[in-house]
């Protein structure tokens, strides 16, 4: 607790002292190559989180040393990253982080870096049409994050309350603490193969002489992500509910992909508080649209959708975002795509 107390001041200090800092870190001996760190003769890439990671380790084979900072079992909406990995990722050849908001803390990671680095920042959510939504995502998306996204293309969510909002620059300025980008694209098997695009390009592009290599390994990675695209929009459009009440706001790239609407209990971050007018909303929710199931999810407190479903006289389901691993899921050897036929078994049955 008090590394992460540590760094959070550290994202604050200005460049001058970062660089005092990562002076010390170096000569002292910290960036070891042991536990995760730096390997030579290898294409170091550090990744945000768990997608982007698998998703790495598949197109980069051998040729590429991958390191996730987010820790097996932690979720990535309030993570913060430590000194050590400042110092990894300036010595790395690519750090490949979702952007649309997801990572807050990216802005001040990157000016942090080691004056002399050669590392490229890359966003691997570019080129997915984002979706706005409305809700206090309880992280701090603001300023930093739609400073990020202007390369992106935006759209309505599919939150059936947040229709019909004005998405101009002005909007999301008066109403930062509302008005927020949904970062989870990678939730979407269509917003994946989009982002597993980006992250072959950029391994060709610090990497060209393994180029076929990257290429082969992209074109099975597709191949599986486009099967599991199919088999999301076959199954699910068979189905005759639309409707899912989930923990946290989560899910509109998949239900926007897919055809369904998605009632959130919380805001898009899982640490966003609901109103109580809200609990009453969803309940009403979920009588009228006669729901059977309320989603949650195993990185986060189950209470609060335990309690809807008690009161609605309905049962719970997991639908897993897939934000990271727990160290069961890890240990067991579960992965991106084992995780999202779970999902799809879940909805088919909830959507019956």
């Amino acid at each position: 607790m008090n590394k992460r107390k540590s760094m959070s001041k550290l994202n604050g200090w200005t460049w001058s002292v970062t660089s005092i800092l990562l002076t010390v870190l170096i000569l002292s001996g910290c960036g070891s190559k042991s536990g995760g760190g730096i390997v030579e003769g290898k294409v170091n890439v550090m990744t945000t989180f768990y997608p982007i990671y698998e998703f790495t380790k598949e197109i980069g084979g051998d040729e590429v040393n991958v390191v996730n900072l987010l820790p097996t079992g932690v979720e990535p909406h309030d993570w913060t990253p430590r000194s050590q990995d400042i110092v990894n990722t300036s010595k790395s050849q690519l750090f490949l982080y979702n952007g649309a908001g997801l990572e807050g803390w990216v802005p001040g990671f990157l000016k942090g870096l080691d004056r002399d680095t050669q590392v490229k920042p890359v966003e691997v959510s570019q080129g997915i049409k984002l979706i706005d939504a409305m809700g206090d995502d309880g992280h701090g998306h603001g300023e930093g994050a739609h400073d990020e996204e202007h390369d992106h293309s935006h759209e309505e969510g599919v939150e059936e309350d947040h229709a019909g909002h004005d998405h101009e620059e002005k909007s999301a300025e008066t109403s930062a603490d509302t008005h927020h980008t949904d970062p989870h694209t990678w939730v979407s098997p269509k917003s994946a193969l989009i982002m597993a695009e980006n992250i072959k390009n950029s391994l060709v592009e610090v990497d060209p002489e393994h180029k076929d290599g990257y290429e082969q390994r992209f074109e099975v990675l597709k191949e599986k992500l486009t099967k599991l695209d199919n088999d999301f929009t076959s199954e699910l459009s068979k189905l005759p509910k639309k409707d899912i009440v989930v923990s946290h706001q989560a899910f509109g790239y998949l239900c926007r992909d897919y055809g369904l609407t998605q009632h959130a209990i919380m805001g898009l971050s899982p640490d966003a508080e609901p109103r109580a007018q809200d609990i009453v909303n969803l309940t009403k929710t979920v009588k009228e649209k006669e729901v059977k199931y309320i989603f949650f999810e195993e990185l986060v407190s189950d209470k609060l959708a335990k309690t809807l479903a008690n009161e609605a006289g309905v049962e719970t389901l997991v639908l897993n975002p897939v934000e990271g691993l727990t160290k069961e899921q890890a240990n067991s050897g579960e992965n991106y795509f084992t995780l999202m036929e779970k999902n799809l078994q879940n909805l088919t049955k909830a959507l019956q």
